[in-house]
C-alpha cells in the first residue's frame, strides 16, 4: 500500500539528521551558541510535526507525541535541567506508548489490528471467511493477541535502549554546547541503534502474522494483500 501521506526520508532528514547536524556543529561559541542551536534544532522536529498534525484530517497520535517529546527535550536543555532527567525522559515516552497499547488492547482496541490486520493492507473479508469455513477463527485472534502484545514489546525495548543510549552519550550540563553536541550524537545514534531494529520487529510480527493467516486459511501472500487488486 502507497501511503500518499507517508514521507520517510523528509522524516529522517528534518527529525534526525538536520537536528543532529545543528546541534554537533553550530552549538559552539563562535557559531549560533548553545542556546539558539538548540531552538534552530528543536524548530525543524516541531514544524514537521506540526505540518503532519494539520495536514491530515485524522489524528495523528505518532505526530502528537514526537512534538510534545521534543518539547520536553527543548525544556531540559533551555531549562538547564538535571541532564540526567533526559534519560528518564527518552525511556518514559516509549514506555506510556507500549502501556497504551497495553490497555487499549484490554479494553477491546487492539492496536495491532488497525495498524496491520486491516481492510487498507488486507483482505480481511476473505481471510474472515476462510477462518469461519475452516473453524479456526478463535486460533487466529489467540494469535493476534500474541501479535499485540510483541507489538507492546518493542516499545519496551525502544525505551530501554533509550535510556541506556542516553545515559551512555550525554554526561554534561544541560545548557552547554557539550550537552547540545551529545545530545545531537544521540539523536544521530538512535536511528541506527534504535529506529532500524524496531522496525525490524514490525516487520517480524508481520511475518508471523502473515504465517499464522496462510496456516490457518491456506491463503497465499498475494491472497490476502490488497495492494494491486484494485
Amino acid at each position: 500500500m502507497n501511503d500518499k501521506n507517508s514521507h520517510p526520508f523528509i522524516d529522517l532528514a528534518v527529525s534526525i539528521l538536520i537536528p543532529s547536524v545543528i546541534l554537533m556543529k553550530l552549538s559552539g561559541p563562535e557559531q549560533l551558541g548553545a542556546t539558539r542551536a538548540l531552538l534552530l534544532a528543536l524548530a525543524f522536529p516541531i514544524c514537521w510535526g506540526l505540518y503532519e498534525l494539520i495536514s491530515h484530517r485524522k489524528k495523528n497520535w505518532i505526530a502528537l507525541i514526537g512534538v510534545i517529546s521534543v518539547l520536553m527535550t527543548g525544556g531540559i536543555g533551555l531549562l538547564k535541567i538535571d541532564a540526567s532527567w533526559l534519560a528518564v525522559k527518552e525511556a518514559a515516552v516509549p514506555t506510556v506508548i507500549g502501556v497504551g497499547v497495553l490497555v487499549a488492547h484490554k479494553l477491546g482496541y487492539p492496536v495491532i489490528r488497525k495498524l496491520l490486520f486491516n481492510p487498507s493492507i488486507l483482505d480481511v473479508k476473505r481471510i474472515e471467511t476462510e477462518l469461519d469455513k475452516r473453524g479456526t477463527r478463535q486460533v487466529f485472534e489467540s494469535r493476534l493477541d500474541s501479535a499485540n502484545y510483541l507489538f507492546a514489546g518493542t516499545f519496551a525495548f525502544s525505551a530501554v535502549m533509550n535510556y541506556v543510549l542516553a545515559k551512555w552519550l550525554v554526561k554534561s550540563e544541560s545548557g552547554t554546547t557539550a550537552f547540545n553536541e551529545e545530545l545531537g550524537r544521540m539523536t544521530l545514534l538512535s536511528y541506527p541503534m534504535i529506529a532500524i531494529p524496531s522496525t525490524i520487529m514490525m516487520l517480524g510480527i508481520f511475518y508471523l502474522l502473515w504465517r499464522v493467516i496462510r496456516k490457518e486459511t491456506g491463503l497465499t501472500l498475494d491472497e490476502i494483500m490488497v495492494a494491486g487488486k484494485e
